[in-house]
């Protein structure tokens, strides 16, 4: 493992300029940094985190604070974060809050303990009025990945109303005259405005028009609970459904298969949140694809851009969705 001294004499240039390059604390030529940064690799150098915050206030580490990391959506999206925020040099010190409130909290205390120079969050229910003005008035900076929430700091999430639209207009479009939804965990901004999506869609086909909303809690657990229940009265049952997540279309596809309903046969499904097997999945899959990679990316960048102390208005902005139209939903192309 290669010194700072060993870094210098390797990119030909004083110790006092490495430690300019790894604390930003003097300008250094573009030529200049890039050599020691080669140097830095080909004598495999490792920065001392703790010296360097010591010297510069920064711990060059972001805090991330995010929900189910066992949903592949969230996995993703966590890989995109990640990526960047190496690419940036940062690390992460991230947690799971378990869309928990209390959970939230503590996981925020803690990377505030540790001084991480600013913190990307999902937040978890409520967490706008519990959780997210203690961190704001720390003055650490801060961008809501994922879910919007009314307070003051840069925001970065999906398009969650004109999509939900999109596939519930597509669904009355074949002739469903009863549509039937599973919405999200109740309490964040993403479950409310697909919900808005739906209803609007729903509003628009007319007053013959038939729906229904069960509350699928973001889980798959809940919506097969939630699907069982819809679908178990025969005399009643929906002709389509909307779901609005991938857990919980995971969730509902098997309670439809467990009560010897068939998709799109029996029931015509659309879902929101895409899967990277969804088109070899039987049926394949409609579904809304979010840009994780941009939303992860467009986070850091916005982060990194307050913790250098760039000036300028918050930014509330939204990722385009993609929009797979394959045969769940009865169609046959």
């Amino acid at each position: 493992m290669g010194t700072m001294a060993d870094v210098a004499r390797e990119a030909g240039v004083s110790i006092s300029t490495v430690s300019h390059v790894l604390n930003e604390t003097r300008p250094v030529s573009p030529d200049t940094r890039q050599r020691v940064l080669d140097a830095m690799a080909s004598t495999r150098f490792r920065r001392n985190a703790l010296a360097t915050a010591l010297v510069t206030s920064r711990t060059h580490a972001i805090g991330l604070s995010i929900s189910a990391l066992q949903n592949p959506y969230f996995a993703n999206l966590v890989h995109a974060i990640e990526k960047r925020a190496s690419a940036r040099g940062y690390s992460l010190v991230m947690g799971d809050s378990h869309d928990d409130e209390e959970v939230e909290g503590t996981l925020l205390g803690t990377l505030l303990d540790r001084r991480v120079d600013g913190m990307i969050i999902a937040p978890a229910p409520h967490s706008e009025t519990a959780n997210l003005p203690r961190v704001l008035n720390a003055g650490t900076p801060v961008v809501l990945i994922d879910r919007h929430a009314d307070v003051d700091c840069d925001q970065v999430a999906p398009d969650n109303v004109e999509p939900t639209q999109l596939i519930t207009r597509h669904l009355v479009g074949r002739g469903h005259t009863y549509i039937a939804a599973v919405t999200g965990l109740p309490g964040i901004q993403s479950t409310a405005e697909r919900i808005q999506g739906f209803e609007a869609a729903i509003a628009a086909g007319g007053p013959a028009l038939k729906s229904k909303m069960v509350s699928g809690n973001s889980k798959a657990k809940d919506a097969y609970r939630a699907v069982t229940r819809l679908f178990g009265n025969s005399a009643s049952r929906p002709t389509a459904l909307v779901v609005l997540n991938n857990a919980m279309t995971i969730g509902s596809m098997q309670a439809l298969k467990d009560l010897g309903l068939r998709v799109p046969g029996d029931v015509a499904l659309a879902c929101y949140d895409d899967f990277e097997w969804a088109d070899v999945f039987e049926p394949q899959l409609t579904a809304i694809e979010q840009d994780v990679k941009t939303m992860g990316r467009t986070a850091v960048d916005l982060l990194v851009d307050r913790i250098d102390g760039k000036a300028g208005p918050r930014q509330v902005l939204r990722t385009k969705t993609i929009y797979h139209h394959r045969n769940s939903c009865g169609c046959t192309d």
